[in-house]
């Protein structure tokens, strides 16, 4: 009995002996633990929220595809700082044979440049990029049926325009941009929804407009004539249509105007749609 006693105790000691070995394991584990918690970093912004990779359907044409690049990392730098560039995908569409497919749809016919824009788009969704911007103002207008057949979104650069104006406190905005873009409702139709009138120059004036962009600014040419042409343009819209500000609807036109030179706000759609275009991968916003 004695024996049995002993054995007992001994073995109570024991199980007393590995129970206090665990508790001081378990209190050093859980200062240390929290010791690092403590010394690990704060989350950084892109872990809090993922950064979406922008997919930019460019070379319409490359001379404004390289603005929306530029813009784009100089704003993601700005936002984030240090060394931080943007999340993006680049598909660069080659012109010279899109310009061919261009006049054919000016005389009616869109498959071709349809069939174009929506296989970029879909090169860009294979690539990863989690939504589309067209880098170019006419094409936008494509923007629903890109959304339909690739089942990304299309951050349409109206919608960014409209309420870069209507935060403006601009009712009356000149349109200028490609015969297309200035004729069509498809740009107008989307800025009245922020409550904005807008106003387009002469046939005589949207001729030259237009031959400004194709000949010139598209391949890169900026001509001080054209840029003075432009500029009596604008302020004769000013003057007799009361145009309020100017909305640079080309993505060309930015390269050949600026705020500098004329006398009422200007709207560049380039730097627009890439501000945009940044907020969303951003903030999803």
């Amino acid at each position: 009995m004695k024996i049995t006693l002993t054995r007992c105790c001994s073995f109570l000691v024991f199980l007393m002996m590995i129970a206090s070995g665990f508790s001081t394991a378990y209190a050093q584990d859980v200062q240390k633990n929290g010791s690092e918690k403590q010394n690990t970093p704060a989350a950084t912004a892109s872990e809090k929220r993922p950064i979406k990779t922008i997919g930019i359907v460019g070379g319409v044409s490359w001379a404004s595809s390289i603005e929306y690049y530029r813009i784009m990392n100089e704003q993601v730098r700005d936002r984030l700082g240090g060394v931080s560039s943007a999340q993006l995908l680049m598909y660069s569409i080659e012109f010279g044979e899109f310009s061919k497919q261009e006049k054919m749809a000016d005389k009616g016919d869109w498959t071709l440049m349809t069939k174009t824009i929506v296989d970029a788009a879909q090169r860009l969704k294979r690539g990863g990029a989690d939504f589309i911007v067209i880098a170019s103002n006419t094409l936008n207008s494509l923007a629903g049926t890109v959304e339909q057949q690739v089942g990304l979104p299309v951050l349409h650069i109206a919608d960014a325009t409209g309420k870069a104006v209507a935060k403006k406190g601009v009712r009356t905005v000149a349109l200028l941009g490609t015969t297309y873009t200035m004729e069509q409702p498809f740009y107008r139709d989307r800025l009245t929804k922020y409550g904005i009138k807008v106003v387009i120059p002469s046939k005589k004036e949207r001729d030259y407009i237009n031959t400004v962009i194709f000949d010139e600014l598209c391949a890169n040419k900026v001509q001080r004539e054209s840029r003075e042409g432009f500029k009596k343009i604008i302020d004769r819209l000013r003057k007799e249509d009361g145009a309020e500000g100017v909305v640079l609807g080309c993505t060309e036109i930015p390269l050949l105007i600026k705020q500098e030179d004329v006398s009422i706000p200007v709207f560049d759609t380039t730097q627009i749609h890439s501000e945009a275009a940044v907020e969303y991968s951003l903030n999803g916003e």
